[in-house]
């Protein structure tokens, strides 16, 4: 057995990196297993091991508990398009609004309770420190386009808005589908939202609801909206998987 150093770890990822991305292995071929990873290129069982976990934590493979190792199916690209106009969800995201008229199946899953706003929310809302009290309600939305979860979202809007009003809970409006909507019936108009993009490692969290690999990039997308004071009255933050999901900002120009 040669000595094990680090860069026998990239050069068998390597290898199999490319007969992956090649289609010499294709989605649901097994990989050699540590035992043969072994043999064939006279590594240690650490080493052998270290290759697995480098092919799953970047979404090539995926272990199967008992079994072994396998060329993960990586799902098709799609994009979304997010528009600078206000056709919203009750979470704030526009991300998969359009997504049904596409064809797609889309489900929306949604929790909403008062809470004591976070520090980064207090921030972006302009709101005072925190007390002991709920100020906002935060609303957990989970999207699913064709069975499977494509958008995780946290919105928190402000309580001393909507709090006793018939739209203090998203979702539970039924006529009024989008934030806009909702708060231009309580006499408030959303004049217009600013959008931060990042992009991160999924957190454990959102690993489990996206059901995408650890290690995963996702995008993070940050949209607060506004009055027409220019006084922030919702904040979301909304995940979604960077493998499944392109994003295209702004709309079509008019053609002449």
């Amino acid at each position: 057995m040669t000595e094990d150093r680090p860069y026998l770890y990239a050069k068998i990822v390597e290898e199999l990196r490319e007969k992956i991305e090649s289609g010499e292995l294709e989605p649901g071929d097994q990989l050699p297993s540590r035992p043969e990873i072994q043999r064939l290129y006279g590594v240690s069982n650490s080493v052998a091991l270290k290759v697995s976990q480098i092919l799953v934590s970047e979404g090539l493979a995926e272990a199967r508990a008992g079994s072994g190792t396998y060329v993960r199916a990586r799902p098709k690209r799609r994009t979304l398009v997010r528009n600078f106009t206000l056709r919203l969800t009750d979470s704030g995201s526009s991300a998969v609004f359009d997504l049904p008229e596409q064809g797609h199946q889309v489900l929306l899953r949604t929790t909403s309770r008062p809470d004591v706003a976070p520090g980064p929310v207090r921030e972006r809302l302009r709101m005072d420190p925190a007390g002991e009290e709920p100020d906002v309600i935060r609303t957990e939305s989970l999207f699913e386009v064709d069975g499977v979860p494509s958008e995780k979202t946290v919105s928190w809007e402000l309580l001393a808005i909507t709090g006793g009003t018939p739209v203090m809970i998203p979702g539970k409006s039924e006529n009024l589908l989008g934030i806009a909507d909702r708060f231009r019936s309580i006499g408030v108009i959303i004049a217009g939202c600013v959008d931060q993009v990042d992009a991160r490692i999924a957190i454990a969290e959102e690993v489990e609801a996206l059901r995408v690999p650890p290690g995963s990039v996702v995008h993070v997308l940050t949209r607060t909206h506004y009055d027409l004071d220019g006084r922030p009255v919702e904040t979301a933050e909304s995940v979604l998987s960077a493998e499944r999901y392109t994003l295209t900002y702004g709309e079509a120009l008019p053609t002449s």
